[in-house]
């Protein structure tokens, strides 16, 4: 493992590669989500750039060709993550991908500047699936305690006419 992702003779570059292409099919990332990362991102670049000479905000546009180019070498990078990802996972003897698997790969990648932000990410992603859940199990819990107060309110109704 030690070699560079981007050295073009690095095995886990030419795995499912033909002819230069990536070779997988039905992996595609949706062009909509490409396109909303790259141009949030551009706009918060542009607005680090200040309003144009007319006091505008400056607008930055992406070709339709760039997005798909995005998403190429995003898929790429995903494709490299996992393999290495798995190289890691392999090493430990094991065959489930954990989360200190991937951050492992990514500073093997040499993207360690980056470990730390992803760890942040996550614990925001965690922290709002459980405020989600949460939130769901509550609706849920109200929803039948409504439903069992609806029922033994019926029930006492009953037993008052006799």
């Amino acid at each position: 493992r030690g070699e560079g992702w981007a050295n073009p003779t690095c095995r886990r570059t030419q795995r499912g590669v033909e002819g230069g292409v990536m070779t997988s099919v039905g992996d595609e990332l949706p062009l909509a989500h490409i396109k909303r990362i790259v141009k949030t991102k551009l706009t918060e670049l542009m607005n680090e750039l200040g309003p144009d000479k007319s006091g505008k905000a400056q607008d930055g546009y992406v070709q339709k060709e760039a997005l798909l180019a995005f998403g190429e070498a995003a898929k790429i990078f995903i494709h490299c993550l996992t393999h290495t990802s798995n190289d890691i996972c392999r090493d430990g003897r094991r065959q489930t991908i954990s989360v200190d698997d991937v951050f492992r790969a990514v500073e093997e990648l040499e993207f360690a500047e980056f470990t730390e932000p992803l760890k942040l990410a996550l614990e925001a992603f965690k922290k709002d699936a459980a405020a989600k859940t949460a939130k769901k199990t509550d609706a849920a819990n109200r929803k039948r305690k409504a439903t069992e107060d609806t029922a033994d309110g019926d029930d006492g109704e009953e037993g008052g006419d006799d």
